[in-house]
């Protein structure tokens, strides 16, 4: 029996056309809340980058021909302990940092990216570790018709990831630095449009900061002491959705939704566990299922075979003020239809709103495989 497609004009779908732009927004939206009054100092930096795409898939080795190039411009605030979680993690930046990347290939195209970035330091203030996420424009992506070799990108729009790990002194002499170090550029639309292979590209980058406020000084206030956090096991219901397609091509783009369920229990200010059970309603599955049951007999895969999956996961929790940062660990109990294999994994930013409702945008793959970028909502009791 033909399951029925869920159509891209619907009310739920209209707005998961522009998943990677919601996800960025959310970032931004994390920043802001973080913002605060009183310090102002602001760093610029820029720095021109070269570097290779590593052939994390097979699939993607003809479109491996040149060295790729660009140029990476952040702007930074920096963080002097006025907030508690400042002086946690060592006064860290936070800040935007817009990418420029010529991919070195016609087919790929030239990649435009702007991300929400923390810088945390290390070695005395001297070793700078940036990581950012947010959304890229490629001017090339596939076309079944004009650009059928590009298997990385399916659509124009692509989650961004960077990290930068860098030496790097500011204000050296009149407000200018320098920095150098190595950095790692990724660009995904999460299977949210096939094709999907993405790319990740290793470069080195040198360049210049200049401190925008370079007559202004500020102390770093000490970090206050505060009572333990002793909470009992607090519970969490989650309801996630969103929309993805299958690595096959033009088979369609559906809506999931997912169901979660789990305990946690704080271990200090930082750090909460997990332990929890996902109820998976992935309908994508429901095409892919059909299409293999009819095009590959070979694979024995019946046509009623039920598209629902139940997994269980292990979990951690960062907080960071009112955000945090989940990583999970899952594995299917239920598991009709074999689809990338019984384990899972999920890691993604939740912002808190109160005690004890939050927002969430998570990432859900295999292993790199990525399956869908998943948006909830969730209450802690």
């Amino acid at each position: 029996m033909k399951p029925i497609k869920l159509k891209p004009k619907s009310l739920f779908l209209r707005p998961m056309k522009h998943l990677p732009f919601i996800a960025f927004l959310f970032s931004v939206a994390v920043l802001f809340a973080q913002d605060s009054e009183k310090s102002k100092k602001y760093v610029l930096d820029v720095s021109q980058f070269n570097g290779n795409i590593l052939l994390h898939n097979t699939d993607i080795s003809h479109l491996i021909t040149e060295h790729p190039a660009g140029v990476i411009v952040g702007v930074s605030r920096k963080r002097y302990g006025e907030e508690a979680w400042e002086a946690d993690y060592g006064y860290p930046d936070t800040g935007f940092t817009f990418t420029y990347q010529d991919m070195k290939n016609p087919v790929l195209g030239q990649n435009f990216g702007i991300h929400a970035h923390y810088n945390f330091y290390f070695f005395k203030r001297n070793v700078q570790l940036r990581i950012g996420q947010g959304i890229a424009y490629n001017t090339n992506p596939y076309d079944k018709n004009t650009n059928f070799r590009n298997n990385a990108y399916g659509s124009h729009l692509l989650s961004s990831t960077m990290v930068m790990l860098n030496y790097q002194k500011d204000n050296i002499i009149a407000g200018l630095g320098f920095k150098a170090g190595f950095s790692l550029l990724h660009y995904s639309n999460a299977n949210f449009k096939a094709p999907n292979t993405s790319t990740n590209t290793a470069a080195i980058n040198f360049g210049l900061t200049y401190d925008l406020n370079k007559d202004l000084s500020y102390e770093y206030l000490p970090k206050q002491t505060k009572e333990k956090i002793k909470e009992p096991i607090r519970y969490n219901l989650v309801l996630r959705g969103g929309l993805n397609e299958s690595d096959v091509v033009n088979s369609g783009q559906y809506g999931f939704v997912i169901f979660s369920a789990y305990a946690d229990k704080r271990l200090g200010r930082k750090s909460a566990f997990q332990l929890g059970t996902d109820v998976f309603f992935s309908n994508f599955l429901k095409e892919l299922i059909r299409f293999q049951s009819i095009s590959f007999p070979e694979m024995n895969v019946a046509p009623d075979t039920d598209f629902k999956r139940v997994g269980v996961f292990a979990g951690h929790e960062l907080f960071i003020n009112k955000l945090s940062v989940v990583t999970q660990l899952g594995y299917y109990i239920y598991y009709p239809f074999d689809f990338e294999g019984r384990v899972y994994n999920r890691i993604g930013l939740k912002r808190y709103f109160g005690d004890n409702v939050f927002g969430s945008v998570t990432l859900k793959s295999h292993a790199a495989a990525a399956e869908a970028v998943e948006f909830g909502i969730g209450v802690r009791l």
